[in-house]
């Protein structure tokens, strides 16, 4: 009972414990959108929530994704050392649990905010991790873009001949890619230029301006013109050098790309001795500056304010999931209690049959004890009062003595028999029981038990056994009916011995595990078979044989 009622629990647990994913998946969803319209605080509560539930239920792609998608948030919100720690979270469950897809994702984005917190020696770090994953994978594009991040790192550090190794490789690996060969064209750029080959890099540049038109590429333009503005300026073309700087500052809209406009401004203007202008662009610079401050104090502060509400969001959350813990722990021990008056009922009624049919079987012995004294007390007188045919009642009396006892042993016959169809009728209750409780039905062991007690009904090898006695107390009639019938199956012939007995159809039915209207039917081919018009006719016939 025990086994059963583990059993039970571990199937309901694992039934609650089922998650859907596209739940998650949907609420991602949602805090991306949310963040891409700048709703952070929504968007972080969003993917807070599937970031607690992935990782209460070990759903590690979710889990990875929502703390990406964390990370990408504070990032917007200028708060680089909060996002550096969230990717180094979603970096611990990709290495443990993930592909490098995820992996080399994350490594990516740390890069990156490397290169924010002005540390390159850690942004090439990662960036090479990144790198040589897309290598040993062999995924050309993603070779490329990490070449091309590689390539402008080095180039930013001075590095250009390291540089200009990583963005010919990315060419090659990107030369079917347009949208991703801007970016390595531009790369290539700049790399000329460090190198002090200005005609190839002004070439480039102004051959790669003209696609640099749409939004989507604004940081590019901006930067190609300050590389147009560099080159310029070495050339010695000053109106152009401006010219370029201010078309820059032009087009920047946010203030970081506005304070390099300004910065190549004053570099032209101090060069060539246009001081007025140079304190203009420097006074401009340091407004920026301070703007730039203030708005990131403000989302310093926003920053802030949402973790405060999202670190009080995931204690609601804990405080829920420790409230349905409760309501689980309540519901299994419910469930437990039920099984258990369930297997208590049953054991009760089972009882209650066997006692029963027991006070049966000892009521019908009494009887048939009391009728035997009372012949034999018959017996007894008629002998004492017929002593002249004392030879014939002797032999009346040993007729009737056989007679009684062929009768008993068939009763005995008969009362195995329906043990058997009692046996049969109660394992058919617990088989028809068990099957129509949906729980066991999902466990293979309870349905492999169940299969036993099938096959249990199926089992014949006790008739040999019956078939042996009911020869020995009915002499000969078994061999008559094989030799005048010899038509007769080996089914036939158990089923007029349990018909000779004088059991109901409804105890043969239970006894061949069929039911009361086959056995009907049976009744019918039987004595079609033997040529009897009536199948009631079928009982008087055996008896007479």
């Amino acid at each position: 009972m025990k086994v059963f009622f583990r059993l039970l629990i571990f199937l309901f647990s694992s039934f609650l414990v089922a998650q859907n994913t596209a739940q998650l998946d949907s609420l991602l969803v949602q805090g991306i959108d949310a963040r891409s319209n700048k709703e952070y605080t929504l968007s972080l509560e969003l993917l807070t929530k599937v970031r607690t539930i992935a990782e209460e239920k070990q759903l590690y792609k979710q889990q990875f994704l929502a703390l990406n998608n964390i990370g990408a948030n504070y990032y917007s919100m200028l708060d680089y050392g909060e996002a550096l720690d969230t990717y180094l979270e979603a970096y611990t469950i990709a290495l443990k649990h993930l592909d490098e897809n995820e992996e080399m994702i994350v490594l990516n984005n740390i890069a990156i905010l490397y290169i924010k917190e002005d540390e390159p020696e850690k942004a090439e770090e990662y960036f090479s991790k990144a790198y040589k994953l897309a290598q040993e994978h062999k995924e050309p594009i993603k070779i490329g873009l990490y070449a091309v991040n590689l390539g402008m790192l080095a180039n930013q550090q001075n590095k250009p001949n390291v540089a200009a190794a990583y963005l010919a490789e990315a060419k090659e690996m990107l030369k079917n890619q347009p949208a991703l060969l801007i970016l390595v064209e531009i790369a290539l750029a700049e790399n000329y230029y460090k190198r002090g080959e200005l005609k190839k890099a002004k070439v480039l540049a102004d051959s790669i301006f003209p696609k640099l038109e749409t939004v989507t590429h604004s940081d590019e333009r901006i930067s190609t013109l300050i590389l147009l503005s560099n080159i310029a300026t070495d050339e010695n073309d000053i109106s152009k050098a401006i010219g370029y700087g201010q078309a820059a500052l032009k087009a920047a809209i946010n203030p970081e790309n506005r304070i390099s406009a300004y910065q190549q401004l004053a570099e032209i203007y101090i060069k060539n001795g246009l001081y007025t202008n140079a304190i203009e662009a420097k006074d401009s610079i340091i407004s920026l500056t301070e703007s730039l401050n203030q708005l990131k104090n403000g989302r310093l502060f926003e920053t802030n304010r949402v973790k405060f509400e999202i670190a009080d969001y995931r204690r609601e959350l804990q405080r829920s999931s420790e409230l349905r813990a409760q309501e689980r722990n309540t519901l299994y021990s419910l469930l437990g209690v039920s099984f258990l008056i369930i297997c208590l009922i049953t054991w009760a009624l089972y009882n209650s049959f066997i006692k029963n049919k027991q006070r049966k079987i000892l009521h019908q012995r009494s009887k048939e004890f009391i009728e035997l004294e009372l012949q034999k007390k018959e017996s007894d007188n008629l002998l004492l009062e017929k002593q002249l045919h004392a030879k014939e009642a002797m032999a009346l009396l040993e007729q009737e003595r056989l007679k009684n006892e062929i009768e008993n042993r068939n009763r005995k016959l008969a009362a195995k028999a329906l043990q058997i169809s009692g046996r049969n009728e109660l394992i058919k209750e617990v088989i028809n029981s068990l099957t129509n409780q949906s729980e066991i039905t999902r466990n293979a062991f309870l349905t492999n038990k169940i299969k036993e007690l099938k096959k249990l009904l199926k089992n014949d090898s006790e008739w040999d056994s019956f078939l042996t006695h009911f020869e020995e107390v009915n002499h000969g009639l078994l061999t008559k009916l094989r030799t005048n019938h010899q038509e007769l199956t080996a089914n036939d012939i158990r089923f007029l011995s349990y018909l000779y007995m004088d059991l109901t159809i409804k105890e043969i039915a239970s006894l061949f595990n069929i039911t009361v209207e086959a056995t009907r039917k049976r009744k019918e081919r039987i004595s079609n078979k033997m040529g009897l018009e009536d199948s009631t006719a079928l009982y008087r016939y055996i008896t007479t044989i």
